[in-house]
Formats: C-alpha cells, structure tokens, sequence
C-alpha cells in the first residue's frame, strides 16, 4: 500500500444546491438522484419484463388454459378465449430477453451502483461532468419509452427471440413484428447504447481522475474496481452491437443486403443477394458475450464489499480479486463465438473457442474461492444483504459448472437451443445479477434514501426467491437433456415433449410464487422509503467513504473538506483493534496497537500527507 494522491479534485465548494423541483429530482446533475433514477426506471422494467415471462408460463405450463380476462387485458396478444397466441408468444419472449438483459440487468444494476457508489467510494464530489452524467440517464428514459412503444403498435414486437436474428428480422413480410415493432426496437437500442457509452466513459474518468488524496489504486473497495471493468468493457463492446443494429436497419428498411442473400418469400425470390446472416452473428456476439459479464461484474463487486461487511472479515485474495477481473475482461472480447457451435463453423476453429471458453472459467472460479475462504469461520451476520451475497455465491458455482458442460462444443452441439441453455444463463447471468442488485439494495438503502429496510421482510423476500429460483431452473436443466427445445409454444404436439406436461406445470407454478414474492419486496422498499426506521450514520459498521458522509449526503456528498484515505477498505477484526472495523479514513497513528510492521512504517508518511492537506 501507498499514500499516493491524486492531483485533481472535484471543486469543494457545495453552494450549487438545487432548490427547485425540476433541478433536484428532474433534471439533477447530482449522482445520487441519477441513480434513483436509474433504479426506479429498472424496477419498473423489472415489472414488465417479469410479467412477460409470467405469461409464457402460463402457455408452457398450461397451454390449454383459457382465461377471458387475458384478452381484455392483452387484446391481439391473445385469443378470444384467453390463450396467448403463437406471435404474441413469440413477441414476449423476445421482450422479456431483451427487457431483462439491457433495460434491468445492466441500466438498472449498473446504472444505479456505479451512480451511486463511485463518488461517494473515491471521495469525489460528484462524477467527472455532472451534465454528461444527466445525458446519460434521459438516454435511458428516451430508450424505455420507445422500447415500451413496442407494445403498443399494431404489428407487434420482434418474434425472433431478443437476439434478432436475420433474416427473420430483416425482412418485414416475414412476421409481422419485422415491421415497425422492429424498427422501433433497434431505435430503443440506438438510444440506450448512446447512454451506456456516455455513462461509461463518465465512470472511467471519474475513477482516474477524482480520487481524494490517499486513495490509490490499490486502496478501492472492490466494488469501484469492478465497476471500472465494466465500463471498459461497456465502452468497448457495446459500439459494435449499435454497428450491427445500425447495418440490420439498413437491410430491414432500405433494402440493403448485408446479411441477405438468396431468400425465398411464399415462393418467390428476393433481389437482395451477397450478405451473411452468419456476420451478424459474429457482430451480435462480439457485444453478446461481454455483455454477461457487463452485467455480472457489478454484481460480483457488490457482493465483495457485502461479504466482506458482513464477515467482519478483510476479503480474502484482494489483489487475485483485481486480476480475476482484469482476466474477465480481456477473455469475454476473445470467446464470442462459442455461441455459434452450430453455425457451420470450422471444427478447428470451434476447439480454439472451447479453449478460450474453459479458460474465462478460471477467473471466475478464483473470485468464487476467495468468497468461500472470506467467509470460512467468519463472525457472519445474515443481514438480507448477506443472505442475497451469499446466494449469488451459490448461483455462481450451480450455474457456472452448466457453463463448462455448454463450452464444450461437442456437448454444445446436443444442448443448443434446448432448455439446458435456458437454464444456464438464468442462473449464472439472470438469477446471480439479480441477486447482487437485491443485495446492493438493502446494504445502501440507508444511504440512498437514510432509513432502514423491513429486515423481517427481507428475510421473508430471500427465502421465497432463492428456494424458488432452484425450483425454476433445476428441472430445465433435465428438460434440456431430454431434448426440449426453447422458443416454441406449446410441448403438447408432440410425444416426447408431451411426456414432461407435469414437470412444466411445476416450472410454471414456482415461477408465479418466486415472482410474486418481489412484491413483497416492492411493498417493503416503498413503505420504508416513508415509514422505515431512521437509519443510524454507519449501520453495518463498514470501512469505506460512503459511510463518513451525512446519513443522507447534500450535492457534493461531503460539507466541508474531502476525506482523506490512510488504508485500505477491509480493515475488519484487526487483531490488537479495540473494534472490529477500522474505517479508511482512520490514521494508522491513531491504530498502533493493530498495525503491522510496514504499517507502522507509514506513520512518517501520513504525516507527509496531512501537513500537504493542511496547507491547501
């Protein structure tokens, strides 16, 4: 560890307070208020997204079930008797994939943490550009509301699943949410990966930038390195999905044929000729793979501080956690194409890809160790935060060994697009993602809004999530192997598929229960935000910045001067400290009963850096 410092700071002065409605809650520079933004627009996608794949249950499970008040509530997405029909179903589920992955999983998770914590975890006022930061946001609003417009135009959303693929969703006659549903969807993704690149661009340059003095590289919580991963890897992948969105426009809408040639339409030809379905794919998952660790990265990084909190243990392996991240990213730009086993590839080049693909495992494995060993023979408190931490921990290592079967081409090639895959990416991505967001959630409510969450309820929200969570995708996983394939609409044709009737009715009923029990967590956030209890200064007892601040920071988080940094974030159950946490911001002259040998030795250098802070 060193005492370096960093020679810009955000301004100190916090006389810029808004005062008006619109300035503080509408159109705020202030972070904090960005990511509540950002939050609230994520839950209320978290709702819609969720109900689509309510309602694809209810086909999978009960297919010949008619309900009257569906259609009065759906219209053309049903029959008149209440079932939903072949292109409504087809339609969610492409929302639903492409609701959940962008709109929740990496506005709402990302957006709203790497708002909140990084300048309040580095010491910064604010973000580096507080307008940009603004930008950003209504960006993302702009994007939600033509993506919800979607639902709402006659043809209907795209049916080709959230991946898009030509030339199903480049050919307008081809179904009908190929018309205007899909020129809408591929606007709402212009949108968003214009705030996604805005935002990080913004975190990146307000981690480099506007760290207070004494806080290194080698002094960020986890959580701040992770975001900084992530939006790396955000700034690089996500142009090359707008490019390929960009080029899929072209062909559905202008007649261009980069990826159509040689199509045949109710039995006649179409002129467009030279393109290759097979480079979008190339294109899609250039950003498709980097896009899950987009998404799982920030969730990592928030289960890192949670377990380490909660442990009352330093987190184990920090520098190993740092490197594991920095391999994730450079691996996720190079395993793209294990998704197109079955493209037609060259064999040769598909075991490169396998290699690759067992290779990224060994980061992740390396992080899942290290939260292990943090929490062997750890004095844990099961806080909901903990609960939903250690539950990611759990996902991590359930889905991540699906993942070694799946990056096996061999294995790939019999798996594909069956419920297998379905299964995998919903523990690993959907429920681990999911997971860190509810534990970032009830670890920083106090700081987000200054009172406490329901603990009781929280309690209650894990244990009917987790358990049900299992119950959803343990069986897929078995259906998989069976053979089901993902994406039809009814098992009941067929004889093999008629067979596991019950074991989806079971499927169907777990997921309504797992979904109903984030009500009681949308009950709880609410009522709490008004009527919880207040929340003390520092709850959880906890090392980093965020905690030294107001219980609810003014614009510019600190009133008077900046903190300053002496040590690292996971000082906890130090042996000789009176306490068991030592927050960052406590001198190693103040600790000499628990410091170490080269601890002491920068006593000398501490007080190098306070005479420096005095004079300035």
């Amino acid at each position: 560890m060193t005492t370096d410092q960093l020679p810009v700071t955000a301004p100190t002065a916090t006389g810029h307070e808004p005062h008006s409605f619109w300035t503080r809650y509408v159109f705020s520079t202030d972070h904090k208020t960005i990511a509540k933004q950002f939050l609230l627009t994520g839950m209320a996608w978290a709702v819609i997204g969720g109900g689509a794949s309510m309602l694809i249950r209810l086909q999978l499970g009960f297919p010949s079930l008619h309900l009257p008040i569906l259609h009065a509530l759906l219209g053309r997405y049903t029959s008149e008797s209440g079932q939903l029909t072949p292109d409504g179903y087809l339609g969610l589920v492409s929302m639903h994939g492409a609701i959940m992955m962008f709109f929740v999983l990496t506005a709402g998770l990302s957006g709203t943490f790497s708002n909140l914590l990084i300048p309040l975890q580095i010491g910064a006022r604010d973000m580096a550009s507080g307008f940009i930061n603004r930008l950003s946001y209504w960006f993302f609003f702009a994007a939600s509301a033509v993506m919800f417009s979607v639902f709402l135009v006659e043809t209907g959303p795209p049916e080709g699943g959230w991946t898009v693929y030509p030339p199903l969703s480049a050919l307008p006659q081809a179904s009908g949410g190929s018309g205007l549903g899909m020129v809408l969807y591929l606007l709402a993704f212009a949108f968003f990966v214009v705030s996604t690149l805005l935002g990080g661009i913004n975190y990146i340059a307000t981690v480099i930038n506007y760290r207070t003095r004494g806080m290194s590289m080698s002094r960020l919580p986890l959580t701040v390195w992770a975001f900084l991963f992530t939006a790396i890897i955000a700034t690089m992948a996500f142009p090359v999905l707008l490019s390929a969105f960009l080029l899929l426009f072209f062909d559905n809408s202008m007649g261009t044929s980069f990826f159509l040639s040689e199509i045949y339409v109710g039995g006649q030809a179409l002129p467009e000729t030279g393109g290759s379905p097979i480079l979008y794919q190339h294109l899609f998952w250039f950003l498709g793979h980097p896009e899950v660790y987009i998404i799982f990265l920030p969730a990592l990084g928030i289960a890192s501080e949670v377990i380490a909190t909660n442990a009352r243990k330093p987190i184990f392996g920090y520098r190993a956690m740092i490197l594991s991240m920095g391999a994730i990213v450079f691996l996720s730009f190079v395993v793209w194409a294990h998704h197109m086993f079955v493209s037609g590839m060259n064999p040769f080049l598909g075991s490169i890809f396998m290699f690759l693909t067992l290779v990224i495992a060994v980061p992740s494995a390396v992080k899942g160790f290290n939260y292990i060993t943090t929490l062997w023979r750890g004095n844990i408190r099961f806080t909901p935060a903990m609960l939903f931490a250690i539950g990611l921990v759990s996902f991590l290592f359930t889905g991540g060994v699906t993942g070694i079967v799946l990056g096996n081409s061999v294995l790939d090639i019999q798996l594909h697009d069956t419920y297998f895959v379905v299964a995998h990416f919903h523990l690993i991505m959907g429920s681990a993602s999911f997971f860190g967001t509810m534990a970032g959630i009830y670890h920083w409510y106090p700081k987000m809004f200054g009172r406490m969450m329901s603990a009781k309820w929280g309690y209650v929200h894990f244990w009917l999530t987790f358990v049900g969570v299992y119950l959803v995708f343990f069986p897929m996983h078995y259906l998989g192997i069976a053979g089901f394939p993902r994406r039809y609409y009814a098992f009941t044709s067929y004889d093999f598929t008629h067979a596991f009737s019950d074991m989806n009715a079971f499927i169907s009923l777990a997921a309504f229960v797992t979904f109903g029990a984030q009500f009681i967590f949308l009950v709880n956030f609410f009522w709490s935000m008004f009527r919880g209890k207040r929340a003390p200064q520092n709850p959880w007892h906890s090392n980093t910045l965020e905690w030294t601040t107001p219980i609810v920071p003014p614009h510019g988080n600190w009133p008077d001067e900046l903190p300053l940094v002496y040590r690292w974030p996971y000082d906890y159950s130090k042996p000789g400290a009176p306490d068991n946490f030592i927050p960052q911001t406590v001198p190693y002259a103040l600790t000499p009963e628990s410091n170490l040998p080269h601890e002491q030795a920068l006593v000398s250098a501490e007080r190098e850096l306070s005479l420096v802070q005095n004079r300035a």
